[in-house]
């Protein structure tokens, strides 16, 4: 992002324009993020204990997988049209939401670098499992939004996306993590 990107983005989450990306603006987006968010939040805590009471077991084997229909929303998949993604049943008409909303807003071209939903796999790097592994995580955009690439300054996930989870409760991971801005999953 340029300097000028990066001071209206520091405007929009209501801290001072500056031009850099650093603490302040770091704790600034988070709180504007967690704002947006239900109170309480209808997900669970991150770690594996939590995850699997609330979503049972992962996996193919699992309970509550389901395709979801996003066939009228513009969702692409190397190019190609996506009708279906396989998701969570817990998550799927919260992750409707934000796709629809997502689909009628400025930044619906993100729709176009749809990466994923379910995947039975580990963490990058780790051994726990990704919450990718329950149906109840996406990747948008990994084009301009690397796992390694810090948001905002080298990945480029908007705002807007990042505020259209946050208002279903979920989190998105180059806000909280500074990295993978790819990455939004139902949890708190």
């Amino acid at each position: 992002m340029t300097r000028a990107e990066i001071r209206a983005l520091q405007r929009a989450v209501g801290t001072e324009a500056d031009g850099i990306w650093g603490p302040k603006s770091i704790a600034a987006c988070q709180k504007h993020l967690k704002g947006l968010m239900p109170s309480p939040n209808p997900w669970p805590a991150s770690g594996q204990a939590a995850l699997r009471k609330f979503y049972g077991e992962p996996g193919e084997s699992g309970q509550g997988l389901m395709f979801l229909d996003v066939s009228s929303y513009g969702v692409r998949y190397d190019g190609a049209p996506v009708g279906r993604i396989r998701c969570h049943a817990l998550c799927a008409d919260s992750l409707l939401r934000v796709i629809s909303e997502i689909a009628r807003g400025p930044h619906r071209n993100v729709l176009q670098h749809y990466a994923g939903c379910f995947n039975y796999r580990p963490v990058r790097g780790g051994g726990a499992l990704s919450l990718h592994a329950w149906g109840a995580a996406i990747d948008l955009w990994p084009e301009k939004n690397g796992n390694k690439a810090h948001w905002p300054t080298a990945a480029a996930m908007p705002l807007g996306v990042m505020e259209a989870f946050a208002r279903e409760g979920w989190m998105a991971a180059g806000a909280w993590w500074h990295r993978d801005a790819m990455h939004f999953q139902a949890t708190r």
